[in-house]
């Protein structure tokens, strides 16, 4: 057998918070060599962040920081400890039905509809809540879950049209279990209420208050991230492109044509592409059910001050035809360093109406941003070609934009793997894909490599890894991907960054230091708490419970 030219115990592929996630607890584990590879010369995968030329910033479509780990958390601190390294917002969203901006969630605020559509919506739920009464089986799909808890009102005034906007498939094929925590169940009597009273319901869901980078957009969080872990452990860009797959062997060759040989491989590379560079046919043919959408993401950049009818709005979402786009984030409200300084000097490229600019002299600020999102698919085929344009149309429609504002900036990229569909045949195929691949020691990982949406967000992806590490080391069970609900509706705190074996050796440091332990062992003094995680490495093995 030849001699690889790199040789360790676990490999992983990719640099996306998933593959992060898995380096940092391999670091942190001590026990066997790890390396990580990407074809990025920049860490973060599908949370990475664009620049255009005139000085704007785009993530790769809307992402903000919530948690349900503290794991999580001590990571992203040690990343961004600064208080000054964040921006906290309250969420502010809404929904654009019938020229109206409904909060979300919708279902709980139609009391801001027209009066046709409010009883329309009453009479749907009615309907629903009393057929709920009398049911003794579960929804089949997605559609039938819509219908059984908003009734016929919301699905077709919302539910359904939105959610084609956004999976570009129909509800009807579309599975149902992914739901938990993602979409609330409307309360009749307090829909009833506000509607008499004229009343809004307050925020709901996880992310009601979100976090959201300084300087850098999401991709500057990843990019910290990865700065905590040795360099010598990573191969990023060109150099750290995948060829093949040799399952059998243990050796992943890339495309300068060295190899690496592992034991355990943790892969974030999407599993359809996986598959394919381990040329392994009866996979291939497995992974060929898994269905996904394409994710277009487009960002205008503009001239003045941010309108009164914007506000503090971060995200908004559109379910009529009047928009290309499915959801829109004001992106220069998240921070003021998303744009350029007022003082720059920008060209206007053209105004929202299409027609050409008076002057195309640079003039100084300020400026503003909106970031957009179009899905695609067999399914939902899109004018690639004019998307620009027609989204710049949709935010007029929409009285996002006016006629004569400037626009000075434009900005358009297509991924072709956006969104993991919960198709109803998803399950069948994951239940045999991801134990077969383990069966070779291939732990395949994050929104792509375990294609489950439920647990997609950046929060569970870095936790994919890390408890894939955990896994390979110490046998630990993988909560997030195989009990998605039970993570979601708690906060996750057996893991922490210390651990209580680290917690105490820096204790007993302080303690030969002549200095008492303080009571009940909880706080730490700064040095402690820089403590980059290191275990003992007398024992291989670390104990998983917090601290």
């Amino acid at each position: 057998m030849t001699k690889s030219d790199i040789s360790v115990d676990v490999l992983v592929i990719g640099a996306g918070p998933t593959g992060l996630g898995a380096g940092k607890r391999l670091h942190q584990l001590d026990g066997p060599s790890w390396m990580i590879i990407d074809s990025n010369e920049t860490p973060g995968g599908l949370a990475s962040t664009d620049i255009t030329p005139e000085g704007f910033l785009y993530d790769v479509g809307g992402h903000v920081i919530f948690s349900h780990y503290k794991y999580f958390d001590d990571c992203i601190h040690e990343a961004l400890p600064k208080e000054d390294d964040w921006y906290t917002h309250q969420r502010v969203s809404y929904v654009r039905c019938k020229e109206q901006w409904v909060p979300y969630p919708f279902q709980n605020n139609i009391s801001m509809l027209p009066k046709k559509e409010q009883v329309d919506c009453i009479d749907g739920m009615i309907d629903a809540a009393m057929e709920a009464r009398v049911s003794n089986t579960k929804p089949k799909n997605f559609d039938e879950w819509i219908v059984r808890m908003m009734g016929v009102g919301i699905a077709d005034l919302f539910m359904r049209p939105y959610n084609f906007k956004v999976w570009a498939v129909p509800t009807t094929k579309m599975q149902c279990q992914w739901l938990g925590e993602r979409v609330a169940a409307p309360d009749i009597k307090t829909v009833t209420k506000n509607v008499i009273m004229n009343k809004t319901a307050g925020n709901w869901g996880p992310n009601a208050t979100f976090r959201f980078p300084a300087h850098g957009g999401t991709g500057a969080i990843w990019i910290a991230v990865a700065d905590t872990i040795p360099k010598e452990k990573t191969i990023f860009g060109s150099h750290g492109t995948v060829k093949k797959v040799d399952a059998d062997a243990k050796v992943v060759t890339l495309e300068d044509g060295k190899t690496i040989s592992y034991e355990k491989l943790i892969s974030t590379m999407a599993v359809d592409a996986l598959v394919e560079k381990m040329g392994d046919q009866s996979l291939i043919s497995l992974s060929k059910d898994l269905f996904y959408s394409s994710t277009h993401v487009i960002g205008v950049g503009i001239r003045g001050e941010r309108p009164e009818r914007i506000g503090d709005k971060c995200w908004l979402y559109f379910p009529e035809p009047d928009s290309p786009f499915y959801r829109a984030t004001i992106f220069s409200n998240y921070s003021p360093n998303n744009q350029p300084a007022s003082s720059k000097k920008l060209p206007t490229m053209q105004l929202a109406s299409g027609e050409k600019p008076l002057t195309s002299s640079p003039r100084e600020g300020p400026y503003w941003s909106i970031m957009l999102e179009v899905s695609e698919s067999s399914m939902k085929p899109v004018d690639n070609a004019n998307m620009l344009r027609d989204c710049i149309k949709g935010l007029v429609s929409t009285e996002m934009l006016r006629p004569n504002d400037e626009i000075v900036s434009t900005y358009h990229r297509r991924f072709d793997h956006g969104y993991p569909t919960p198709t109803l045949e998803r399950e069948g195929v994951l239940k045999q894909l991801l134990p077969k691949l383990q069966e070779k020691d291939i732990y395949s990982r994050g929104r792509f490599g375990s294609w489950r949406y439920e647990v997609g967000n950046q929060d569970h992806s870095f936790m994919l890894g890390v408890e894939a590490a955990d896994h390979i080391v110490n046998g630990a069970a993988e909560l997030t991907l195989n009990y998605p609900d039970f993570v979601n509706g708690r906060v996750n705190h057996e893991r922490r960054l210390v651990d209580g074996a680290q917690f105490f050796k820096s204790k007993k440091g302080i303690r030969d230091e002549g200095k008492p332990l303080k009571p009940n062992g909880v706080e730490t003094n700064g040095e402690a708490k820089a403590s980059s995680g290191h275990a003992r490495k007398a024992s291989k093995r670390v104990s998983v419970s917090g601290k």
